[in-house]
């Protein structure tokens, strides 16, 4: 025993050295790139900014880093902002750096060779499939932090969407608008209450050019001129129109203002804006999709512009429906009610006059198209059973979801067996570039052979993560959770300060947190079904778990609600509220303004990942698929994607782990019965199975019962649930 004793001892160091040798830099060439004016050098630096593709390449924002770190950290690494900082003394000093010169050459010949390869589609769907073009609209897409033009998860995942469609090749454009206030700044207040800011961005320093385009979009008594603007990202064309032109009536330039603001009748101008303005767009581009896939029902007006071409092209009603039909592809992401955008019939004829004349399309027949009831005179137009109407191929974004949505729609088919509604599911994913940090990246390529970035609608390599050296796993996951402590101190610091705490007080937060600690992680939009409190339910007995000194534990929280989301917000402060209650003071954070930087940060540094929405409220949820390529674990509800992620040895499930189908009693479950219920469940996995499998270390200090678990997670999901499998599945409606 002594002796396998002493072997252990001796082999701990250099196994756990590994993780050094796997995360070092590439070698570097020996031959430099030749000697660049300064002039020469913010030429290619703007070239390589204006396509978004450096957002999930680390090569392409190692320039920009490298030519202003300090301006880079403040800009949310924006390429465009931290050039328009750099004067020519800056400029003049990069270039005589041989690092500089090395980096940008570097990122402009990556660049290259990723625009001239042959992508998944031109080698497997182009020849059967020439003119194929995919128009996409959606209100939001979230690209980058530095660009501010989304609120949550249906922007994430559409941005992700385009970064796999870019990835494999998928002919797809991309339709939306361009929001001049983006969605909101979020703050804390000294009593936790939310500040929403409403900053106006320089499109100077956005990857966003002007076409030179304008169209003229009726919207109800109005001609709204719009703007076309064009972003890239990567292969993918992304147009956005701007109303905010002075030619336009100042009620017009408000359709673009922001995200998601306003009352209901601004909502639905801004919608007729999308989707008729966005097809005239397309046509002004001399575009011509053979497929139109609306996500989510913001996009509906977009078939009815098209139903709108061609009865004014001479088919009739019944004829132009079907050729729409046969282009539409519809992915609905909301499984309440009470989630679906709904107007009043007058305010929907007002808003489309013009386009429902141009079609001859009468006002029974637009009832017909939006109504589940058409014959229900006080039923308003619902613009999802529009899309279900105008689209042949329509999908929920995970299998519960699927079946959710199969129920919730059987009035819209006439129908009275969920069964019967013609409703599937393609289950999100997301785009492991975006969201793998690259060390974990360099980890799993040197440690297990994984190409993490392989541009293929499925990556099986990850099955090989099984069989990484425990040791070297373990000295990652130190890492990267030393990382997320860092991260959380430095924003943490940086909001008491902006409070004007005094000193000793932001000293604290300066030190708050533990690199060695349990580190569970919670960050999403903080909408109340998500249940963000739900810990704090008991909170003598949660400050038992997390102020235990030898097996500590630690929560980071972040997310926002909607502006005028109330409740969402009370959720908020009460979390706000915890993080100074004397039990859980220094074990409790939260971070505020939450976006794509901060999402990183969290699940690549978090060992645990925890998300308890009242089921089955969660349509799908992709945070949690983020943190397995990191190593890190999911306890979750079992609703929205975890039911099929959830395999018993990969993750925990709170609650009943036999139940993974749809019941109506999911749907009206009593809510303070319900929240006890899931709280206990909750507090008996952190108890008996979390914290215990972390802080059990066997002789060599590792936790083994854990790091298999955690490799589990990491063989199995990362797969399948990622964009580009989730693009490939999407490929065939688009083509089918």
């Amino acid at each position: 025993m002594a002796s396998k004793k002493s072997s252990a001892v001796k082999s701990k160091p250099a196994r756990a050295a590994r993780v050094k040798q796997a995360v070092k830099p590439a070698s570097r060439r020996t031959v430099l790139p030749a000697p660049i004016t300064p002039a020469e050098a913010r030429t290619q630096l703007r070239e390589l900014a204006m396509n978004l593709w450096w957002s999930w390449n680390e090569v392409a924002r190692r320039p920009f880093a490298a030519l202003d770190p300090v301006v880079w950290n403040a800009t949310k690494h924006s390429p465009l902002a931290t050039l328009a900082y750099a004067g020519e003394a800056t400029l003049s000093a990069a270039c005589e750096e041989p690092g500089f010169r090395l980096a940008l050459a570097d990122a402009r010949a990556a660049l290259a060779a990723e625009m001239s390869r042959e992508t998944w589609w031109d080698r497997e769907k182009r020849a059967a499939n020439p003119k194929a073009c995919i128009a996409y609209f959606c209100s939001e897409y979230a690209t980058h932090e530095s660009i501010q033009q989304y609120s949550g998860g249906l922007g994430v995942l559409a941005g992700d969407h385009l970064k796999s469609a870019s990835d494999l090749g998928i002919p797809l454009v991309a339709v939306g608008l361009y929001y001049r206030h983006g969605y909101y700044i979020q703050q804390f207040a000294e009593d936790g209450s939310t500040k929403v800011l409403y900053p106006v961005y320089d499109r100077a320093t956005l990857p966003i050019s002007d076409t030179g385009h304008v169209i003229e979009c009726p919207v109800g008594a109005s001609t709204v001129r719009a703007r076309i603007l064009r972003m890239d990202v990567g292969r993918t064309r992304v147009f956005l129109l701007d109303a905010d032109l002075p030619e336009n009536a100042p009620e017009d330039r408000l359709l673009t203002e922001g995200l998601y603001k306003g009352e209901p009748h601004l909502r639905m101008r801004q919608q007729v804006l999308l989707g008729v303005g966005g097809m005239m767009a397309l046509r002004t581009l001399g575009i011509e999709p053979t497929r139109i896939h609306l996500n989510e029902g913001h996009a509906a007006f977009a078939a009815l512009e098209m139903l709108a071409e061609f009865r004014a092209s001479g088919l009739s009603h019944q004829s132009a429906v079907l050729r729409v039909r046969a282009a539409g592809v519809f992915t609905t992401h909301t499984p309440v009610a009470a989630g679906h955008d709904r107007y009043g019939v007058d305010m929907v004829v007002a808003g489309l006059a013009r386009t429902l004349a141009k079609g001859g399309i009468s006002r029974e027949e637009l009832e017909s198209l939006g109504r589940e009831k058409p014959a229900d005179v006080q039923e308003p137009i619902c613009m999802t059973v529009l899309c279900l109407r105008l689209a042949s191929r329509v999908n929920g974004v995970a299998k519960l979801h699927g079946e959710v949505s199969r129920d919730m729609w059987r009035g819209a088919y006439g129908v009275k067996k969920a069964k019967e509604v013609p409703i599937g599911h393609v289950t999100n994913g997301v785009h492991v570039g975006s969201w793998l940090d690259p060390r974990a990246a360099a980890f799993w390529k040197h440690e297990c052979g994984i190409d993490a970035y392989a541009s293929t609608p499925r990556n099986r390599a990850w099955r090989k993560a099984a069989s990484a050296d425990p040791a070297a796993f373990w000295a990652m996951r130190g890492m990267l959770r030393a990382s997320v402590v860092r991260f959380a101190r430095e924003r943490l610091v940086r909001a008491a300060t902006r409070r004007g705490d005094a000193p000793m007080a932001v000293e604290e937060f300066a030190g708050i947190l533990d690199p060695n600690a349990l580190t569970i992680g919670f960050a999403r939009r903080f909408a109340t079904y998500k249940r963000a409190p739900l810990v704090f339910t008991d909170v003598e007995r949660l400050a038992r778990i997390v102020g235990d000194e030898k097996r500590p534990v630690q929560f980071v929280f972040a997310g926002k609600a909607h502006p005028r989301d109330t409740g969402g917000q009370a959720y908020a402060r009460k979390v706000f509220e915890m993080t100074r209650h004397p039990l859980l003071r220094g074990r409790v954070v939260l971070i505020e303004e939450y976006d794509m930087e901060v999402g990183r940060a969290l699940v690549s540094g978090c060992d645990v990942w925890l998300n308890n929405p009242i089921r089955p409220h969660e349509a799908s949820g992709t945070s949690g698929m983020k943190c397995p390529m990191h190593g890190g674990i999911n306890c979750s509800i079992l609703d929205g994607w975890w039911p099929e992620g959830f395999d018993g040895k990969n993750g925990w499930a709170i609650g009943d782990a036999k139940d993974a189908g749809f019941s109506e009693a999911d749907a009206h479950g009593a809510g303070e019965a319900r929240d006890l219920r899931d709280a206990e469940s909750l507090y008996r996995l952190l108890e008996k199975q979390i914290v215990p499998d972390f802080y059990e270390r066997g002789r060599d200090g590792l936790p083994k019962k854990w790091i298999r678990r955690a490799l589990a997670s990491a063989s199995g999901i990362p797969d399948f649930f990622s964009t580009h499998r989730m693009v490939g599945d999407y490929a065939e409606l688009y083509t089918g």
